[in-house]
């Protein structure tokens, strides 16, 4: 334990020392996410703070390397280093993205082609489960096409969540915990072998976020951006891949943790989401654009229930701890392991409660009526933000605009 705490506090150092310079040069290089529609936040913020993560990532695998316990890990094996390259192709496109908005077709190839590197360098899938009936052994054809498919939707799914300040950050790094202490029991059971790459991979995912959230917690500095959502999707997908694509010992929990990266943020999304897929089916019917912004997202939604930032995702955190405890106590007590399908599911139905327009209506409805207003929404004028820019181009701090200098982006 002793060297995993060392790697958790270099990834977790080393990416809270870089936040504010790549913050900096996100200003420089005009990475800065304006209000909209579709975003709480009320300022431009610069994003681009996956930059950071990488870094801090970079900076605990070399410290690992080094560390005697993980010799076994980067010895005889390509693993490392296709994780280093997957990471870095996948940091590489969501950072284009930061730049340069680039079109889905062009993002999903370059996810594609992270996990391809993955693959062909060793982290792919030898077997794939299936809840509540085993686990099928993939044919040499297969296993490249499902570890890129999986690839792809740890990715997006992180890229999912990352909608409030510190949410992303914050889910990532429990999962990580989480997972870390599965894989740990694995080990000590004799069902993961001293050289698995996982249980690293997981506690370096822990750090950089921990090291990330000072700074991007509400009020953000900074936003992690489609770098640094994208870089997470990877390090969780190759930890899934290596614990529960490579072992086909019955363990209590096992099928859960092998999908908990996608399991957590549907279970919390999963309403949310299915608005969100009758809203596009609305617009289609109303023949407006798809892709046009509106406020029925997930945080949107939680605004209207009167939670602010903190608090929504103080709320999904806890979510997250929750329904990753649900697995792990039974994987440590071999107890209980036949309730957790039925406490997921309780979880679920009280998300849908709270989050079903019904109740949603009752309680805005509620508010009004105490409050002395009528049914109709009332239309605020949106205001106008104002960002100043110093000599040295790095203040988003000032609460007064300063004239010769001020650049003004309507909300």
């Amino acid at each position: 334990m002793a060297e995993y705490l060392i790697v958790l506090l270099v990834a977790a150092l080393v990416t809270w020392l870089l936040t504010p310079v790549v913050r900096r040069m996100a200003i420089r290089l005009g990475a800065v996410v304006s209000p909209d529609a579709r975003r709480v936040h009320e300022r431009p913020t610069p994003t681009l703070g996956g930059a950071a993560m990488y870094g801090g990532f970079l900076a605990a695998l070399a410290t690992a390397s080094v560390l005697p316990q993980f010799r076994p890990v980067f010895r005889g094996t390509s693993e490392p280093l296709g994780l280093l390259i997957g990471a870095t192709a996948m940091f590489a496109v969501g950072a284009l993205d930061d730049l340069r908005e680039v079109s889905p077709p062009a993002k999903l190839a370059g996810q594609v082609f992270s996990g391809s590197l993955l693959s062909l360098l060793g982290i792919t899938l030898l077997f794939f489960r299936i809840p509540f009936a085993g686990f099928v052994v993939l044919s040499p054809d297969l296993s490249p096409l499902l570890t890129v498919i999986w690839v792809a939707l740890m990715a997006n799914a992180v890229n999912l969540i990352d909608g409030l300040d510190g949410l992303a950050a914050g889910v990532v790094g429990i999962a990580g915990v989480a997972f870390f202490a599965y894989s740990l029991r694995l080990s000590d059971s004799g069902l993961l072998a001293g050289s698995n790459l996982a249980p690293l991979v997981a506690i370096i995912a822990v750090g950089v976020c921990v090291g990330f959230l000072p700074r991007n917690a509400h009020p953000a500095k900074i936003f992690m951006g489609d770098a640094g959502a994208l870089f997470l999707g990877l390090l969780l997908a190759a930890s899934t891949i290596l614990v529960g694509g490579r072992t086909a010992d019955q363990f209590s929990g096992q099928t859960f943790f092998f999908f908990a990266p996608l399991v957590i943020p549907f279970v919390i999304l999963g309403v949310p989401m299915l608005d969100i897929a009758l809203a596009v089916l609305r617009r289609a019917a109303r023949r407006t654009s798809i892709a046009m912004p509106d406020k029925e997202h997930l945080h949107h939604r939680l605004m209207r229930l009167g939670h602010g930032q903190r608090r929504a995702v103080f709320i999904l955190w806890a979510w997250t701890a929750v329904l990753a405890g649900f697995v792990l106590a039974p994987t440590y007590t071999n107890e209980g392991n036949a309730l957790v399908p039925f406490g997921i599911a309780a979880l679920a139905l009280i998300l849908y409660a709270i989050f079903h327009p019904v109740a949603r209506r009752a309680r805005r409805n509620a508010v009004e009526a105490e409050n002395g207003h009528t049914d109709e929404e009332v239309e605020l004028e949106p205001p106008e933000f104002v960002v100043i820019v110093d000599s040295k181009g790095d203040d988003f701090e000032d609460e007064e605009p300063q004239p010769p200098r001020a650049t003004s982006w309507p909300a």
